[in-house]
């Protein structure tokens, strides 16, 4: 699915908040005519994948989460001497300008970041990938959507909503988790998954992929496609 903001999904002027997203995602389970599925989350994806098996968790049978740690993890991975997600979140707290870079494919801003938060000598992103994300982020006001999700991040820390959404996060999740990331992600190291399974007290499975950066679904496809199927494989018993 697309989350709120992204591709065909509604561009919305609120509901950036994780805990209204992993409603999204729960609505989207029952719109499809199912009782729960398994959620399966890149990035921001996995923090909402998170939030929703948290929160929804009737909706939700199992997690992979894809470059995310658990949210409270997250914060604890976001410190000074890792300035590339906590320099990459701060940058995006500009107003506006951040945005017309994001659209503008002339900037290179959007190919220098893909290329930044790879692993090195990483065939990821190719020119023709580069182009597809261009153009969904064309589609205005995606930009902005997109930054969205930073933005509330940042304001949380110092708003009722981002202090009420940590004391829901406290819950555990029950669910089965698999925490993949690359052992090249100059983003979120690879050791912070371990600190993800304090929060877990279903089975919990972390796995690091050689070889890729901060997209190990992008990088290395044919890996991370094998360890996925052999996860569910383990989920639903066959």
């Amino acid at each position: 699915m697309d989350l709120r903001g992204y591709g065909g999904s509604d561009k919305t002027p609120r509901g950036y908040d994780p805990v209204t997203l992993a409603r999204d995602v729960a609505g989207v389970v029952k719109a499809l005519g199912e009782r729960s599925a398994v959620v399966v989350g890149h990035g921001w994806g996995g923090y909402v994948g998170w939030a929703a098996a948290a929160l929804q968790p009737r909706e939700v049978t199992a997690l992979c989460a894809v470059s995310a740690p658990h949210p409270r993890a997250m914060l604890q991975a976001l410190r000074p001497w890792r300035a590339g997600a906590l320099g990459h979140l701060l940058a995006m707290q500009v107003p506006m300008l951040p945005e017309r870079r994001l659209a503008d494919p002339s900037t290179g801003f959007l190919r220098t970041h893909l290329r930044q938060w790879s692993a090195p000598g990483s065939p990821f992103p190719d020119d023709a990938t580069v182009a597809t994300y261009q153009d969904a982020l064309r589609i205005w006001p995606a930009p902005h959507c997109a930054l969205e999700y930073h933005r509330w991040l940042v304001r949380s820390r110092l708003r009722s909503d981002g202090r009420r959404f940590n004391q829901l996060m406290e819950r555990p999740v029950l669910q089965p988790v698999c925490s993949v990331h690359g052992d090249a992600d100059p983003a979120l190291p690879a050791d912070d998954g371990r600190r993800t399974s304090q929060r877990v007290t279903g089975p919990y499975r972390h796995h690091v992929l050689a070889g890729a950066g901060h997209f190990p679904h992008e990088e290395r496809p044919a890996a991370f496609t094998a360890l996925l199927l052999g996860w569910l494989a383990e989920v639903h018993g066959t």
